[in-house]
């Protein structure tokens, strides 16, 4: 597909998620199956609740079609909505458009007009849309009844959020794929002292990764309340 022309955006940053580094729970394998097989070329809605790893896994698909010289185009549909719904114009000749928070729209007849007509479009192309969800479809109540019908023809899946006793397991996996020194006892005061939200650990232990190798110190207990 053609490129539309090339833009910079607030969110357009780098970064590195992929499905590799993804902490997979058993009941989102399914979903990650899809998501990294290259010959599921349907369109798909995954709804799940705050902080499920939606949005990473959305940049981890863009940049697995990006290093296939394929284009993607990620759009968090919050921030997106401080600008002009024309931003959604021509997005149908993108080979992937993730875009994140459709439930921000609920309600804003020009953004819920805009979002109907790029899915028509891509209907008639050969992109594919992933669109994501605080909440699942039956809840949303857009105005637009043509929208929500179609939505409704989407695929959807829930993206489970980890249980309270899969985040120690979780933690140390990714600090594993990072190469963080990160025993169990610290780990352990980790999810004691800090926020148990997955997101905020891995920043955390990040911090704790760049801070160890400045100071040329192990990531210890001391080090840990030096940064939570």
């Amino acid at each position: 597909m053609s490129n539309p022309k090339q833009l910079t955006f607030p969110w357009n940053k780098d970064n590195k998620s992929s499905f590799d580094n993804f902490y997979t729970t058993p009941i989102n394998k399914q979903l990650l199956f899809l998501l990294k097989d290259e010959t599921f070329k349907d369109d798909l809605l995954i709804f799940g609740a705050k902080d499920s790893g939606k949005t990473y896994l959305l940049q981890a698909l863009c940049n697995q079609f990006n290093k296939q010289g394929k284009s993607s185009f990620f759009l968090p549909m919050r921030q997106a909505m401080n600008l002009s719904v024309d931003i959604l114009e021509s997005l149908e000749n993108m080979d992937l458009v993730c875009i994140d928070g459709i439930e921000s729209i609920v309600g804003n007849k020009f953004w819920e007009t805009g979002l109907f007509n790029l899915i028509n479009r891509s209907l008639n192309s050969e992109n594919r849309l992933i669109f994501t969800s605080s909440k699942n479809i039956d809840v949303m109540n857009f105005e637009l009844k043509d929208l929500d019908s179609r939505l409704r023809k989407i695929q959807s899946h829930e993206l489970y959020a980890l249980a309270d006793y899969e985040i120690l397991s979780a933690l140390k996996h990714i600090a594993n794929l990072r190469s963080i020194e990160l025993g169990s006892k610290e780990a352990q005061y980790l999810l004691t002292y800090a926020n148990r939200n997955i997101s905020d650990l891995v920043q955390i232990l990040e911090s704790l990764d760049q801070l160890s190798m400045e100071m040329k110190r192990k990531i210890t207990i001391p080090l840990i309340k030096e940064v939570i």
